[in-house]
């Protein structure tokens, strides 16, 4: 029996994913568990078809989709799904590197606590410091309009207040102590097959960003929890094929989707709460945003 599936898209990241996939396959001869991988390729032009199909000949427990052209990520990661065999599904990013972390003590968790949804790890960046948009809040008006206009910052280190404030990034929480949260990153999901079957997958009205956020709120509304869970730790090597490529182009279609995201979000979740005037200025501040990432 498969217990994990570990779902990979890449895009033009052959040098990041040869890193990644080096220190998976090491991990995972150090803590044995039943697995297997599924890389799905979005018509990569940088040699990255080329190295998977060598790897396929030495790793038994890794599939490929190699598709002819670029689809996006969310179905990308939803033709994965419907290949994956394991009790257990894992959304990795390409660009985070697992060094040290113990599947077996993950899926105990979630075995045995039948209320957890989903889970994610401590998920640190390149200097140290936790990827910020691995331990969040729902956006809600609140603390969507407490983050972009820094109130968060201000009033971060002040008790109560930045409970108040900080609900976007949850920063009244110990990011040191496992406890419950409302937004894991996709770059580290773990969830049941089954709780992500009967969602769906991700929605494909998400083509890149938003979409994890979308499945978490889902999670949630059958009532599980997502729980993170800081005893293990990767890397994030953050927006290797997005927001920070030194493509221009592909850097501004990216923020594109990303501001988009939030759009289709609020629309979906909160835009019916709000009268008229309220959704406007929503619309426009995000669009706003969007008009000078992408100008």
């Amino acid at each position: 029996m498969i217990f994990l599936s570990i779902i990979i898209v890449s895009y033009n990241t052959k040098n990041i994913l040869k890193k990644n996939l080096f220190y998976l396959k090491k991990n995972l001869k150090k803590y044995p568990i039943n697995y297997e991988i599924i890389i799905v390729d979005n018509n990569s032009k940088d040699g990255t078809i080329n190295f998977l199909k060598k790897e396929l000949v030495k790793w038994k427990e890794l599939k490929t989709i190699f598709l002819n052209k670029n689809i996006g990520y969310v179905k990308a990661n939803n033709l994965a799904f419907k290949k994956t065999k394991g009790k257990y599904i894992l959304y990795l990013n390409s660009d985070v590197f697992i060094k040290e972390l113990d599947f077996n003590d993950l899926i105990f968790l979630m075995e045995n606590y039948k209320n957890i949804g989903a889970l994610t790890v401590k998920i640190v960046l390149q200097n140290g410091k936790i990827d910020p948009a691995s331990h969040r809040g729902f956006p809600n008006l609140w603390n969507s309009f407490s983050y972009f206009f820094g109130l968060e910052k201000i009033f971060l280190k002040i008790p109560f207040l930045n409970k108040i404030f900080g609900g976007y990034h949850l920063i009244h929480l110990n990011i040191n102590e496992i406890h419950e949260i409302d937004l894991p990153t996709g770059a580290f999901f773990l969830s049941r097959k089954e709780i992500i079957k009967k969602i769906g997958g991700f929605d494909e009205d998400y083509f890149a960003y938003g979409e994890d956020i979308e499945m978490a709120w889902q999670i949630k509304k059958l009532g599980y929890k997502i729980i993170y869970y800081p005893l293990w730790q990767v890397t994030h090597i953050k927006s290797m094929s997005g927001l920070k490529k030194d493509d221009e182009f592909i850097r501004k279609k990216t923020k594109y989707y990303f501001y988009d995201s939030m759009i289709i979000f609020y629309k979906k979740h909160y835009a019916l709460k709000y009268p008229f005037f309220i959704n406007y200025l929503v619309y426009f501040f995000i669009n706003f945003k969007k008009y000078l990432a992408t100008r």
